[in-house]
């Protein structure tokens, strides 16, 4: 049964009934084109999807200042989720951190600037943190996935340090997020759900986590306070719609579900990204070869054209 008792409906999005009420952000609520058509499309999207989206915790974002939101990866639908309860706090926004390559595509990379998201180079991770300090100290909300690519076991696995790095120098609030039901929309190795299909999604926002001291004692902090989230949703989730048949792809073998364990999923991390890679080396020669191929061609014509000078000398 669906959690109705003292929740209410804003925005198009369950929340607790004691939710304080804002007045939206002087700039970011009315901002162009990200909080005054994306945000109106993707709710519209939500609403058609008919996903049942919950969010606890929306009070624990700042309605005006910096925040770097840490949130867990388990479906490509996590872009939107994660930016769902800062617009529940004055219709804020969020700037996620995301791969280079999206950026690189025409359209999507067009939207993503106007949208300012910041690119991240997975090669040299490190050299996009000086631009998320920089936006945190504008005072705008980032959001990083701390274990940067999409986990396969729908638990957390290793995190990046980055995001305690970013929030400590930028001085900005380091605040979890987990969002549960996402993978059932959309993920890796399973086919889409993009249709109406009802699916619940829960996001749990917690309190700040101390950034400050060795980079990685303060991500273990991190990934501690977000085990802990994680274990609450999904317990609420369960007692919400469950219960569930065994071996569900969308559900962890530690819940009864089919997918990978943490050591598995790490095998298919690995052949993915060899995969990535080699496909990458075999497009760079490619283009090598028909570099090649131009440069003897434009030779040549040269040497053909020398010669042919000759012989009319």
């Amino acid at each position: 049964m669906a959690i109705t008792s003292g929740f209410d409906k804003r925005e198009g999005f369950h929340v607790p009934a004691d939710l304080p009420e804002v007045p939206d952000h002087p700039t970011e609520a009315a901002e162009n084109p990200y909080g005054r058509v994306i945000i109106p499309l993707v709710k519209r999207l939500l609403k058609a999807q008919g996903v049942r989206l919950t969010v606890f915790g929306a009070e624990n974002i700042p309605t005006d200042g910096p925040a770097l939101l840490a949130i867990n990866h388990t479906g490509y639908y996590d872009f939107i989720f994660g930016g769902i309860p800062a617009y529940l706090r004055g219709r804020r926004l969020v700037r996620f951190m995301a791969k280079k390559e999206i950026f690189d595509a025409p359209v999507a990379g067009r939207l993503m600037r106007a949208m300012k998201h910041l690119p991240v180079d997975r090669s040299a991770g490190g050299s996009s943190l000086p631009v998320a300090v920089e936006r945190l100290q504008e005072g705008q909300l980032v959001g990083i996935f701390p274990e940067a690519t999409i986990s396969r076991a729908f638990e957390l696995k290793e995190f990046k340090n980055g995001a305690a790095r970013i929030a400590d120098t930028a001085g900005a609030p380091l605040i979890p997020v987990v969002i549960w039901g996402s993978q059932r929309i959309w993920t890796k190795d399973n086919a889409k759900k993009l249709g109406r299909s009802n699916i619940p999604v829960f996001i749990r926002v917690g309190t700040p986590v101390d950034p400050s001291g060795d980079p990685d004692e303060a991500t273990d902090r991190l990934k501690t306070a977000m085990g802990v989230l994680l274990d609450q949703v999904r317990r609420d989730y369960d007692r919400a719609y469950g219960p569930f048949p065994a071996g569900a792809f969308w559900r962890p073998v530690s819940q009864g579900g089919s997918a990978p364990t943490l050591a598995d999923a790490a095998v298919l991390d690995a052949e993915e990204r060899a995969a990535r890679a080699a496909k990458k080396e075999a497009k760079a020669a490619e283009k090598l070869d028909k570099r090649a191929d131009a440069a003897l061609g434009n030779a040549r014509t040269f040497i053909d054209g020398v010669k042919q000078k000759f012989r009319k000398q």
